[in-house]
């Protein structure tokens, strides 16, 4: 608890004990209280405020300084009327009384929020504060905001990852808790990556960094986490307008409660009272704190298991989901291919020269792409060829040219060579042996004789993620009605992976574009949110385009990251699941308070306008109902996932 809040509570203590010995002499047949009986009212009224002013002075406070700059109706101004009204009518005690629980929920409201903050200042917490750099053989502490890349930092045993980098010697274990939830801590050594945020075990690291401070995992978690609380979703905007108005309706329908029925009935003292505990009964503290609290504390839940989510709004978003659209590489897929077929067409014997010759020939065509595509091949042949150590000398590939969603066109020791898809093959009129293999088809072709001659194909495989089918299971059991997934792949390839994984359709062969298309075609016909998954640079429009775009944030482009509006931070797809169980009990638990706290104070307004209820009545109105609305919110707080 904060010092603010210590000191709420000692004066909340104070006057309540003050509170019970002026109602135990008010109440009882003693000596004191028979002296306490016969007291004039002007007497009484300074010996009740001391308990008033000791608990509410500060409430007065915000509401004179709200008034002087022209913010009047709030709940501060509210109790100020309600309170002096009763004074105003010798209602004493129950002045008292008004201040006294409004401030116990007040208390209560403040503990509340923090807790439900905890979850989300925890990320906050692995900001770094420094990282050291080694100079002439001294380990230096520096800003992480002075690192420029491409400098070799240390990170000792139990030193937060102050950015992001390459291991370049040394192992340990990272705990990733902070930033994906997940306690069990992960092994790392000389060549992995390394993400800023993480906390290091008992070895020593040295990293070679890759980004600076400001563009690093950290930064871009710490400014997720600082906009959450911004953008609102459409309950919260709905409850603001709401309590804009509804405070100075209130307020004018106490004013007249007090003035028109005793012109015509008589008893301005009793129906001044009833105004009293109209105004009381009106303060919007459940719904203006209540719906809030349930949103920010969804948001909480959500850190917890490594989900980021932007802003109510979007968590609002989640629980409508309906229909879940894939991106199949790097979400579906691990993303980390493999050559697992070379067809020369030369090879009649099998000859591990003839497929070690195409195998260059590709890995020489795709020298200058960052397609991980690419990549694989180049690693394959470098793999098979350790010690030729310019077996891929790029001076002697010209006129490179990626022509999307085809291929490669480019000059290789001055023959015109292609390699791509089938498409590419087409494209120039090849005459190529069709490949069939389930994997990524990668063919290539050679001018000779002023025509493209088919030299042979590579297969290239991309395994699915553990737990994928499970995950996609327990999003239809969470209300999911369809799964898609999109992909630049062959379709033997996507379909052979839709069945495995059990999503409904799948769209193949689609370029970057297409996806868009395909999305929005998909949006059109829809009820109910679509949400999109992916992780790579060209996923950020699509991601854009859906209702919920969701990335994968561990080993995710920053573009995607940006884009999204929730950010899975340890590409575990089997949080979306999750994460639309804690969106759909967020949303039901602010609904539940808004109903009941409506429904409970237009009741006990009319009881009241009726003569029906009194002080206390209201103040359960106000503050118990308030109470109740936190603490329904704070369901939010204890951790547990909703099930299925």
């Amino acid at each position: 608890m904060s010092k603010k809040l210590k000191n709420r509570l000692i004066r909340i203590i104070i006057a309540l004990v003050m509170f019970a010995i002026l109602m135990v002499l008010e109440h009882t047949e003693c000596f004191f209280g028979d002296i306490f009986h016969k007291l004039d009212w002007y007497i009484l009224l300074p010996i009740w405020l001391v308990p008033y002013i000791t608990v509410g002075f500060d409430v007065l406070f915000k509401a004179f300084r709200n008034i002087s700059h022209g913010k009047v109706f709030d709940e501060n101004f509210l109790m100020m009327i309600a309170t002096f009204g009763a004074f105003a009518v010798q209602e004493f005690s129950e002045a008292v009384a008004v201040m006294l629980f409004y401030q116990v929920g007040e208390l209560f409201q403040s503990y509340a929020v923090g807790k439900s903050r905890e979850s989300i200042t925890a990320m906050m917490e692995i900001v770094p504060e420094f990282a050291n750099v080694e100079e002439d053989g001294v380990l230096t502490q520096v800003d992480p905001d002075d690192v420029e890349i491409g400098t070799v930092i240390t990170i000792l045993p139990g030193e937060k990852v102050p950015l992001d980098g390459i291991v370049v010697e040394g192992t340990s274990m990272l705990d990733t808790a902070a930033l994906t939830g997940e306690s069990v801590p992960r092994s790392i050594a000389e060549g992995d990556e390394i993400i800023s945020g993480c906390v290091n075990g008992s070895g020593t690291l040295k990293v070679k960094t890759t980004k600076e401070f400001d563009d690093s995992t950290v930064s871009k978690i710490l400014e997720l986490v600082e906009n959450a609380s911004s953008k609102k979703a459409k309950t919260e905007n709905f409850i603001t307008r709401f309590a804009k108005y509804y405070t100075p309706v209130v307020t004018v329908g106490a004013v007249l409660l007090a003035v028109i029925p005793p012109i015509f009935m008589g008893g301005w003292l009793i129906w001044m009272e009833r105004a009293c505990i109209f105004l009381v009964i009106s303060c919007p503290c459940a719904l203006v704190i209540s719906v809030p609290l349930g949103f920010f504390g969804g948001i909480g839940a959500g850190s917890k298991i490594g989900v980021l989510v932007k802003g109510s709004n979007y968590l609002e978003a989640c629980a409508e989901i309906e229909t879940v659209v894939f991106d199949k590489t790097g979400t579906i897929t691990k993303g980390e291919f493999n050559v697992s077929g070379i067809y020369p067409t030369n090879n009649e014997y099998k000859s591990e020269e003839a497929e070690n010759s195409l195998l260059r020939l590709a890995a020489l065509a795709e020298g200058y792409s960052t397609h991980p595509i690419a990549l694989s091949i180049k690693d394959a042949y470098i793999k098979n060829n350790p010690s030729d150590e310019n077996s891929l000398d790029l001076s002697e590939v010209t006129d490179y040219e990626e022509i999307a969603g085809l291929g490669i066109h480019a000059f290789i020791y001055g023959q015109e060579v292609i390699a791509g898809n089938d498409k590419i093959m087409k494209k120039y009129d090849v005459d190529y042996v069709k490949n069939n293999d389930i994997g990524t088809i990668v063919y290539l072709a050679a001018m000779e004789d002023d025509e493209f001659s088919f030299v042979g194909s590579t297969t290239i495989s991309d395994s699915i993620k553990s737990g994928v089918s499970d995950a996609i299971s327990d999003m239809k059991k969470s209300g999911i009605k369809k799964t898609v997934m999109l992909t630049g792949d062959h379709a033997s390839v996507a379909n052979e992976v839709a069945k495995e994984v059990h999503i409904d359709d799948v769209y193949s062969e689609l370029l970057p574009a297409d996806k868009v298309e395909k999305v929005e075609s998909l949006l059109e016909g829809k009820t109910g949110n679509l949400a999109f998954v992916g992780d790579g640079i060209n996923d950020a429009p699509v991601l854009t385009r859906a209702d919920v775009g969701i990335a994968m944030g561990s080993m995710g482009s920053d573009a995607a990251i940006e884009a999204a509006d929730v950010v899975i931070m340890d590409d575990d797809i089997s949080k979306i699941g999750k994460i639309i169980r804690i969106a759909r009990k967020t949303i039901r638990i602010v609904k539940e308070n808004i109903v009941f706290a409506l429904f409970v104070k237009f009741a006990v307004l009319i009881l009241g306008a009726l003569g029906f209820a009194n002080m206390w009545e209201a103040v359960f109105a106000d503050v118990g109902v308030a109470v109740i609305a936190i603490l329904n919110s704070m369901r939010m707080l204890r951790g547990k996932i909703p099930q299925v």
